[in-house]
């Protein structure tokens, strides 16, 4: 009877010493993280517009005699885009030319005269005076000849069109509106206050267009100031390597940017967090590295900078130390006074 008690307390003894041992030590799972820098993203849906457009009119009055471009139509730098019935502005620089002529030869004829005491230096002078006006209006009349055309300053893509063949222009009326071909492709995204500040003039943007996918740009364009109603910044990126033909003006466009900041955090599993406490910090359990106890875990407090499905970005410095946290079975490792040892705030 005495042997067999005996081996039973002894197995007693034997189990409740394997009970002993901490049943965590195969449980835990412990990653080590380093801070990085924050990575901001900044996700927006943009339109593909001409970042200039340019409206054309004519300077004089007159009928319009020739269009040769309609809208949509694409035209090469130099090439006449429409006319006005130029019969009266040609006949008004003719009849001024002949008004110079004349005025040309009544200096000589009165230098003539005044060789032979028949004429005065105040005639001369009159003379004179009349030759350089009647020059201005010549001038001036050309210059309305060359104005009744419109020729192409650059090649481009006719935008507008708002005028007929035959119907009277005026100097204060659009009669083409025009866009040019090349490097005038941009996407206005707009951004908050926040975005803005991540943005710099020539920093290169991935552009998501429906039909040709991730095409390369760059910030051409950063507004001092907010749209008054909609309190945006409207910025442009300008997509230099396209042309007209590849795309087509007004679609949509998806712009995607990661910016790096000169803020630190450190990101954790959102299986590594513990909990919350009062002040609203993310307990973490933390390898005590100032311990000489190899597997000595303390919990931790940090202040939460960010949060996503994935992970929780807790709050660190560039030169914070490394940490070795426990992603999974730290519900098992034992809290003293249920309190955390250290903050990092």
């Amino acid at each position: 009877m005495k042997p067999r008690l005996f081996r039973l307390l002894s197995f007693l003894c034997f189990t409740s010493l394997l009970s002993s041992v901490p049943i965590y030590a195969q449980q835990l799972e412990t990653k080590r993280i380093k801070a990085e820098p924050v990575v901001k993203k900044i996700n927006r849906t943009g339109k593909l517009m001409f970042k200039r457009t340019l409206n054309l009119s004519f300077k004089s009055s007159g009928y319009l005699e020739e269009l040769n471009v309609d809208e949509g139509e694409s035209f090469t730098r130099g090439q006449l885009l429409a006319q006005l019935d130029n019969e009266e502005l040609t006949a008004e620089k003719n009849s001024s030319y002949a008004r110079l002529l004349q005025a040309k030869r009544e200096i000589k004829r009165i230098n003539t005269l005044l060789s032979k005491n028949l004429s005065s230096e105040q005639a001369l002078d009159d003379a004179i005076t009349s030759v350089e006006t009647t020059r201005a209006r010549h001038k001036i009349a050309q210059y309305n000849l060359t104005k009744a055309q419109l020729i192409a300053p650059f090649d481009g893509v006719v935008l507008a069109r708002h005028t007929e063949l035959g119907e009277l222009q005026s100097p204060n009326k659009t009669a083409l509106q025009l866009a040019a071909s090349d490097h005038n492709l941009v996407v206005r995204v707009a951004l908050t206050a926040e975005e803005v500040n991540l943005v710099n003039l020539q920093q290169k943007i991935e552009v998501n267009l429906s039909q040709l996918g991730l095409v390369s740009g760059t910030i051409s364009k950063i507004p001092a100031i907010a749209d008054q109603q909609s309190h945006l910044f409207t910025i442009e990126i300008l997509l230099d390597g396209l042309t007209v033909n590849q795309v087509v003006v007004g679609q949509l466009a998806r712009v995607s940017v990661d910016v790096i900041t000169d803020e630190f955090n450190y990101r954790l599993p959102l299986e590594a967090l513990n909990s919350v406490d009062d002040q609203g910090r993310a307990l973490v359990m933390v390898l005590d590295t100032s311990s000489t106890v190899s597997d000595n875990y303390h919990q931790q407090a940090f202040s939460i900078k960010g949060l996503t499905n994935e992970y929780i970005y807790l709050t660190a410095q560039d030169n914070s130390r490394p940490l070795t946290i426990v992603t999974q079975g730290w519900q098992h490792l034992a809290l003293i006074n249920g309190k955390p040892f250290n903050e990092n705030r």
